[in-house]
């Protein structure tokens, strides 16, 4: 059999706090595969294995997935998933650490006890809701005013949420791993990928553009220096599409929510335009 990626929305009692999950099996052979920076940290519960957290990523890190191993995963949203093991999240950039403690315990057993992945992963899922792992709502704040959408300066930011500079960037990298700057770069770059995978089309200079890049240039940059590779060679001989075969709705959508209601109110302008031409 060969590999398989299969994501899925969270349950509702995690939404805001997940972004996705999802269920992986290798094939015969073992799977090297690429963890992308996201700006949250994941959960990955192979059967049969120990729990591992995967910490904030400022760069990919490569992974091999040995032959016939079936993982259940979590992808928690920038701030949300860190309290798993009660340390700051700027003591978990770029490690791979296994999960310990009652979390340990409490998600392995329920991985282990299941009888197929699909009711390992709600078994995860419906522990987790169970913690009630609220992030700051300051932070959660920073996160959405940083996705790519929003524009926003880091100085801006810091007056509207009542903080000084430094005092954003103590509260950013206790939360989330990182400054806010790293973040707001790192979720630029996942909007990128996000409309790549949701079909946007129209070229790798306008979904440069529309992620706030200057040009496709500086998207091709900040890609090798998140991920290793160019673009095209990230999303499989494409640098507009993402060609991997998987369905990733499931990631992308929550993801570009904002993306949407931006896009929608600048098509209501437009045509609110060319409705005043006509009548002119």
């Amino acid at each position: 059999m060969d590999q398989t990626y299969d994501e899925r929305h969270p349950i509702g009692l995690l939404t805001g706090l997940v972004r996705t999950v999802w269920i992986q099996r290798t094939g015969s052979q073992p799977y090297p595969q690429r963890d992308l920076p996201t700006g949250g940290v994941e959960l990955h519960c192979p059967v049969g294995g120990v729990p591992r957290l995967i910490g904030p990523l400022t760069v990919a890190q490569l992974q091999v997935i040995p032959a016939r191993t079936t993982i259940v995963g979590v992808r928690f949203m920038p701030g949300a998933g860190t309290a798993l093991l009660g340390v700051p999240a700027d003591e978990l950039v770029d490690c791979v650490v296994d999960l310990w403690g009652p979390a340990a315990m409490a998600i392995g057993s329920t991985v282990a006890d299941a009888a197929t992945p699909e009711a390992a992963l709600l078994g995860v899922q419906r522990y987790l809701a169970a913690q009630q792992l609220r992030p700051d709502p300051v932070v959660a704040e920073m996160v959405r005013r940083l996705m790519p959408w929003e524009r926003t300066g880091i100085a801006t930011l810091a007056d509207d949420l009542a903080l000084s500079e430094s005092q954003l960037r103590r509260r950013c990298l206790t939360a989330v791993g990182v400054g806010p700057k790293a973040l707001q770069r790192t979720l630029r770059f996942q909007g990128y990928l996000a409309l790549a995978q949701a079909g946007f089309g129209g070229g790798l200079a306008d979904l440069a553009a529309e992620t706030g890049y200057a040009d496709h240039a500086h998207l091709t940059r900040e890609c090798v220096r998140l991920t290793g590779v160019t673009p095209r060679d990230l999303l499989g001989d494409k640098a507009d599409r993402c060609d991997c075969g998987h369905d990733h709705s499931a990631s992308y959508a929550p993801f570009l929510a904002g993306w949407y209601d931006r896009f929608v109110q600048a098509q209501s302008r437009v045509a609110a335009l060319a409705s005043a031409h006509d009548r002119a």
